[in-house]
């Protein structure tokens, strides 16, 4: 699902050695990720260069590179079905330097049994790093799927890591 009753101004940044595009409405953050992923994700006509508007938000995430972060104070506008919603509120919940897997996460939605449904919700987050997909993994503790790719992944979860945050299994609590 894409907005599209609201002006969408995006802009591309170097955010920790990541080249990152970040989008937003009036209302907040609706996207982070590569050039390629927001080529698929938007609409040619749907939106205005403007990094200015997205600075803000390009600081918190250079903060959070850096390891001077470890929350993010931005209102988002992610637009999804309320499934995945309740997913994504879910992401927010998993604790800075954790790790839970998919099955967690159905768990702590209510739905134990649609964990290949969260996965795809997961997948669907347009919102990378703000809302905390990379901490999940598979029940094993493999590192699954992501947007970004694996090195992306490996090195968000090692970001977290350096202060003693852990990599054990976290602890979400409804």
């Amino acid at each position: 699902m894409r907005i599209t009753d609201r002006t969408m101004y995006a802009g591309e940044f170097d955010i920790g050695g990541w080249r990152l595009w970040l989008a937003k409405t009036d209302r907040g953050l609706c996207f982070v990720g590569s050039e390629e992923a927001w080529s698929h994700w938007r609409k040619k006509e749907d939106w205005v260069r403007d990094d200015e508007k997205l600075r803000v938000y390009a600081e918190q995430l250079s903060e959070y590179m850096q390891g001077e972060r470890t929350t993010f104070t931005l209102p988002l506008d992610a637009d999804g079905t309320a499934f995945q919603q309740s997913v994504w509120k879910a992401l927010t919940e998993i604790p800075f330097g954790a790790r839970v897997s998919y099955t967690d996460i159905a768990n702590f939605i209510g739905k134990p049994s649609s964990v290949r449904a969260v996965g795809t919700a997961i997948g669907a987050n347009p919102v990378l790093i703000v809302v905390p997909c990379h901490r999940v993994v598979g029940k094993n503790g493999t590192l699954t799927g992501f947007r970004e790719g694996l090195e992306m992944k490996r090195h968000l979860l090692e970001l977290e890591s350096r202060d003693g945050a852990g990599l054990g299994a976290g602890r979400m609590v409804k």
